[in-house]
């Protein structure tokens, strides 16, 4: 994807939305591509003008025409970060240094922001405000992950803008992406696919940004060991920015408001992905989450966590590694099987470290199991369940076969099996629940 689209069905229409809720105007004129004016400056842009939009090809991207009322600016960016250091006490820990808390919070307001970004910051801030505050979290994640004594302001800037720009192609999609539990045809996935490479368009059409930060928000979905997207990147192929950045996302999409157990949850994630994310950010992390909360446990019996971590190894070591050796395969495909068996061999040793290996479960296969080994075991089945799901999503791309076209009758298998076992990882009984907020572990999808 190298073009933007100048007026997409999704964002008209969000625009449209907006303009029945506050004052939005065209601050130009609008013209088609053949020059032809569609809608005089100072119209009010509201639903029934969107039909006329939506009929043309316009010269310009729309956002670039038009202005809103109570439009986003560093002072409302400082106020949205201000909340989340009294509501999250991660942030509060981030920024425990009155300096550091000083320098974030001066950071995010003195963000550049050209009128079109500002405006789809609004609409962010007026439709989706969840989506918003995520933006913030980002930013400010990724500019704490970012500071050291050899790093600029302006780098710092630049980081703090990657984060909280991120998303911005989320505006520009079927918006039943923004529902997080929502089933998503194939349509709907190519477009969140592609929703990196957007963001990053509508970014470097502004000078104000570095090439750096563009390029950090477009790998803001790829991790280390290939297995993110857009473009599969891995290991060196990825920017520092961009391996601050997609923790950094993470991080605020796992620590949000009414999510229990929010950084038990984070860092049982963190030490199972350091094949995703750069260790040494990690440990940045690490020592700033608390432990486990009392009154927490897992409704499953340790027979029935034992079982489904016993279920995840043996998925994973029955990967079909046959058919990378098949040469009546395309190259492609058979380099893509290639890596896909890595990340497996990759996520059953991570297993292993963590305690899951068949021959230590063996030894834990008791009712009565003390401490906190029963929470530990059922957020590492969740978590263990939701990156076999990533593989087998994987699996299917990878393959990328074409209409009516068949798996080979072993990887076919294989992801039916592996699909099994995820839906028994994500089952109710798995989930930890406390007398504050029962709420399954939801790491964020990375294809």
């Amino acid at each position: 994807m190298d073009k933007l689209p100048t007026n997409s069905l999704h964002f008209t229409k969000a625009v449209a939305a907006l303009g029945e809720r506050c004052a939005v105007i065209a601050s130009t004129a609008i013209y088609n591509r053949q020059g032809l004016k569609i809608v005089e400056q100072g119209a009010a842009i509201n639903e029934r003008l969107s039909e006329r939009l939506l009929q043309h090809q316009l010269a310009t991207p729309l956002q670039d025409s038009l202005g809103v009322e109570r439009a986003v600016t560093g002072n409302r960016l400082r106020a949205v970060a201000d909340t989340l250091l009294v509501e999250q006490p991660l942030f509060a820990r981030m920024a425990s240094n009155a300096n550091t808390r000083r320098l974030l919070l001066d950071t995010l307001e003195a963000l550049p922001l050209p009128a079109p970004i500002a405006f789809q910051l609004t609409l962010a801030y007026e439709m989706h405000p969840e989506l918003f505050r995520h933006a913030v979290a980002t930013a400010f994640t990724a500019a704490w992950l970012g500071m050291g004594p050899m790093v600029s302001r302006h780098d710092l800037s630049m980081l703090a803008a990657a984060g909280l720009l991120h998303d911005l192609g989320m505006l520009h999609v079927d918006p039943v992406l923004l529902q997080p539990t929502a089933l998503l045809k194939r349509e709907q996935r190519r477009q969140l696919y592609a929703h990196p490479l957007v963001s990053a368009l509508l970014m470097q059409r502004h000078h104000e940004f570095s090439r750096e930060a563009v390029r950090a928000v477009r790998e803001h979905h790829e991790a280390l060991d290939g297995s993110g997207y857009p473009g599969h990147l891995a290991s060196a192929g990825i920017s520092p920015w961009g391996c601050i950045l997609s923790l950094a996302e993470v991080v605020a999409a796992v620590v949000e408001p009414g999510v229990g157990d929010a950084e038990l949850r984070l860092s049982l994630l963190l030490r199972t992905n350091r094949h995703r994310y750069a260790p040494a950010l990690i440990d940045r992390l690490l020592p700033l989450l608390q432990s486990l909360p009392k009154g927490v446990s897992p409704a499953a019996s340790m027979g029935t966590l034992v079982t489904c971590l016993n279920d995840v190894d043996q998925v994973l070591g029955a990967w079909p590694s046959e058919l990378m050796q098949d040469v009546s395969l395309p190259e492609q495909r058979r380099s893509g099987l290639a890596v896909l068996g890595e990340q497996c061999a990759m996520l059953r040793r991570t297993l292993a470290d963590s305690g899951a290996a068949p021959g230590q479960l063996a030894m834990l296969e008791v009712e009565d199991a003390f401490g906190d080994l029963p929470v530990e075991l059922a957020l590492l089945a969740r978590e263990a369940g939701w990156q076999l799901r990533t593989l087998t999503r994987q699996a299917r791309r990878r393959w990328a076969a074409s209409a009516g076209e068949p798996f080979p009758d072993t990887l076919g298998v294989w992801i039916e099996r592996a699909e099994a076992v995820c839906e028994t990882c994500s089952q109710p009984e798995l989930a930890v629940t406390s007398a504050r907020q029962p709420e399954p572990l939801q790491a964020p999808e990375t294809a």
